[in-house]
């Protein structure tokens, strides 16, 4: 009907908004297909009532191949093929989720957050290489039976003043006990002080002095990231205590053993408040990775783990079956029910995260506080 090439800014949203205007048959009901979820022409969009499809780009590519045997590819081609997924198939897509502002706040902190965490991963296991090369009297301080781990804040503070063995070797028991304090430690200071100046003062191989500076130039730089991340996670998880708090359904989802306000904002906001986006738990299992995948031709059939999911959900699902399994009796009755009929660790937490997902979307679905007496009454049955 019309095509027009458009920029990623306000005027390119009013030239859109006025294409479809013009063409729309369905008195301003006519969906958008695009390739993503996120950015500002999407946020547009939905602000001005549109509804929105986020087609996947690798099922843009299946549907590409059914006109163009050539694989060839524009942006204008492109454009006509996602228009021909809503118009022929817009059944099996779904639109983007009609989530209140609250929850998008929350998801856009709670991604933050675990990628923080994740950043603090990597940035602690290059400082242990680090020291590993040069430094061994740091791991043995902070890590191999040390009170502090080496993203925590005396190791942090006492590797930003003392870079190299040398500088540490030279450091006092006052120096350490000062360093602790700024740390923030209250306790036992003395002591711990006293035990880190015999372990940094122990005999170690050394590198050569000037690659052993060069070595320490590296260790402060990576300690300075260090502590830049390990701050935004405190102010971003002070924030979602906040944001998670407010949302009308913390209680619910809370309620569920093993969740409590970081877990629990996490799956909340990648699941969202919007009751129509999911038909039944097997729609959110899916989503989350917790339905295996059947792949049957023939005599064959293969039953594997679901790779194309939401990996955010999906490595909170694993900490959410540990922290239950550890907290409440029925579901680590489950846990090693499973492991008895054969199951591996792994398996087994995702057979109970594939459960438990099926009781939240219960309890989110149906209003209601999670009741272990509704939610194992198979099980006391078959026990009575």
């Amino acid at each position: 009907v019309a095509s027009v090439r458009i920029n990623d800014d306000a005027a390119g949203l009013s030239q859109v908004l006025a294409l479809l205007a013009e063409h729309d048959p369905t008195g301003g009901k006519l969906p958008v297909a695009i390739e993503t979820s996120q950015g500002l022409l999407v946020a547009g969009l939905r602000a001005a009532g549109r509804q929105v499809f986020a087609i996947n780009p690798l099922a843009v590519s299946r549907y590409r191949d059914r006109y163009r045997a050539s694989r060839g590819k524009s942006d204008a081609f492109d454009a006509m093929v996602l228009a021909n997924i809503l118009r022929t198939d817009a059944a099996a897509h779904r639109p983007l989720p009609a989530d209140s502002e609250l929850l998008q706040s929350l998801r856009v902190l709670t991604r933050a957050q675990q990628d923080a965490a994740w950043d603090q991963v990597t940035l602690t296991n290059r400082i242990r290489t680090l020291l590993r090369m040069f430094f061994p009297a740091a791991l043995a301080a902070f890590e191999r039976g040390g009170r502090h781990r080496l993203d925590s804040p005396a190791a942090r503070v006492i590797l930003a003043a003392a870079p190299t063995p040398t500088a540490a070797g030279a450091l006092t028991p006052t120096e350490l006990a000062a360093l602790l304090r700024t740390a923030g430690r209250q306790r036992g200071i003395a002591a711990e002080a006293d035990k880190l100046h015999g372990i940094l003062r122990s005999e170690r191989m050394h590198q050569p002095a000037a690659a052993e500076q060069a070595m320490g130039l590296h260790l402060q730089g990576l300690v300075r990231q260090l502590d830049a991340v390990c701050q935004t996670l405190q102010q971003l998880e002070q924030r979602i205590d906040e944001v998670f708090t407010a949302h009308p359904d913390a209680k619910i989802v809370t309620s569920i053993p093993g969740l409590g306000v970081q877990l629990g904002a996490r799956l909340l906001a990648e699941i969202g408040d919007d009751r129509s986006r999911f038909a039944d738990a097997r729609a959110l299992r899916a989503f989350a990775g917790a339905a295996p995948v059947t792949r049957a031709s023939g005599k064959s059939s293969f039953v594997r783990a679901r790779r194309a999911k939401n990996d955010r959900i999906a490595a909170t699902g694993y900490v959410w079956a540990l922290a239950a399994i550890r907290h409440d009796s029925h579901w680590n009755a489950r846990s090693r029910s499973r492991r008895a009929a054969g199951d591996r660790h792994v398996a087994a937490l995702r057979r109970l995260f594939h459960l438990m997902l099926g009781k939240l979307h219960h309890c989110l679905r149906h209003n209601t506080l999670y009741d272990p007496g509704k939610a194992f009454a198979e099980t006391a049955a078959t026990t009575a």
